[in-house]
């Protein structure tokens, strides 16, 4: 079983930056696709972001696209979430996961990171 670490968050003003980073457990990590999901307080979690691993093509949420940037280090086994321009409403604990196949959704994801925007 995959076992995935976010890391990255943090305390940042609103208009900043942060890069989270996720890393993926294992020798061999080739999943179809990564995403990155967050869950704001009192909220339900939702997507923000996905890569296929194959060609690193990118899908973004409407309310991050322009902003994020989601990217991979395959000889790491790791993808990053560059967010920039935050804004306060996108507090919350981010969390990566890992869709192994195409005909598979996205398994368990990692124990999220903090990001927290001030305004």
């Amino acid at each position: 079983q995959v076992q995935l670490v976010e890391s990255g968050g943090g305390l940042v003003q609103a208009g900043g930056s942060l890069r989270l980073s996720c890393a993926a457990s294992g020798r061999t990590f080739s999943p179809y696709a990564m995403g990155w999901f967050r869950q704001g307080p009192g909220k339900a979690r939702e997507f923000v972001a996905r890569l296929t691993w194959s060609d690193s093509t990118t899908y973004y949420a409407d309310s991050v696209k322009g902003r994020f940037t989601m990217s991979r280090d395959g000889a790491k086994n790791t993808v990053y979430l560059q967010m920039n321009s935050l804004k306060p409403e996108d507090t919350a604990i981010y969390y990566c996961a890992a869709r192994m196949s195409i005909v598979t959704g996205f398994g368990s994801a990692g124990q999220g990171t903090q990001v927290t925007v001030s305004s």
